[in-house]
């Protein structure tokens, strides 16, 4: 046990593998679980075939939110949010974080509705090339923010549905 100070309470002794938990203890259920990361980009863009505002250049402070879902490992965890840090840095961002998506997506009109299916496949095409890493792993859901009240959302169930 530890010594309490002002109502909180400092850890003596830590939890130790082997002594006090076995590796075996460390994988606690056989459940499909849903994990959650969020991102923000910057981004400029405008809107073809459209009346309004947003057919003039204008930018957007994005927010994209994952669901990622699997069975957990033998140390308990679905993937490393690190991981998914990883792959939004490296395979995704690049193509939208203060850039022109009109120009680094592919040939589309920049709605958020188009971007967010964008979104989703780039994601699931990277969590595929890693399969034999991850148990099961698949996107459920993928959150595209253009502002903070206003998203386009693209799901696992309605990707498969053609």
């Amino acid at each position: 046990m530890g010594k309490d100070f002002f109502g909180f309470r400092i850890v003596g002794d830590l939890q130790k593998l082997d002594r006090d938990i076995t590796k075996e203890e460390l994988k606690y259920h056989h459940k499909r679980v849903l994990v959650s990361k969020e991102f923000t980009f910057d981004a400029a863009h405008h809107l073809h075939c459209y009346e309004g505002k947003c057919k003039n250049l204008h930018g957007h402070t994005y927010k994209v939110i994952f669901g990622i879902s699997g069975f957990v490992n033998d140390i308990g965890l679905v993937i490393d949010f690190g991981d998914i840090k990883k792959i939004w840095k490296e395979e995704i961002e690049i193509y939208l974080d203060h850039r022109y998506v009109n120009e680094t997506l592919p040939k589309m009109n920049t709605t958020a509705e188009n971007m967010v299916v964008w979104i989703y496949e780039k994601m699931t095409e990277s969590l595929k090339s890693r399969q034999d890493q991850y148990d099961g792993i698949r996107v459920e859901f993928v959150r595209l923010y253009e502002t903070p009240t206003s998203y386009a959302e693209a799901r696992r169930e309605w990707m498969e549905i053609e």
